[in-house]
């Protein structure tokens, strides 16, 4: 399954590079969401590194779902898309 990254974590002071929402098309609701708690998600950089990442929970309630890697994505991953097995 293929996800797209929208945007990092934030609030009005910062951002968290580390936590990213991920957007899937065939998710349109926070339960089916839900579902895919726990998973791993994988990121590949433009060199070819992996950054590994879990789903730790929803972000909304259009299907969103909110990941923290092991590091934080480059500000060139926006947009990208991310493996979700």
């Amino acid at each position: 399954m293929e996800g797209i990254i929208n945007n990092y974590r934030r609030n009005r002071s910062g951002q968290n590079t580390k936590h990213i929402v991920i957007s899937i098309e065939s998710i349109d609701t926070k339960e089916k969401a839900l579902k895919l708690m726990g998973k791993k998600v994988t990121f590949t950089t433009e060199t070819g590194k992996f950054i590994l990442g879990e789903v730790k929970s929803t972000h909304g309630n259009k299907g969103c779902i909110r990941v923290v890697f092991e590091r934080g994505i480059p500000g060139q991953g926006l947009g990208q898309k991310v493996v979700i097995e």
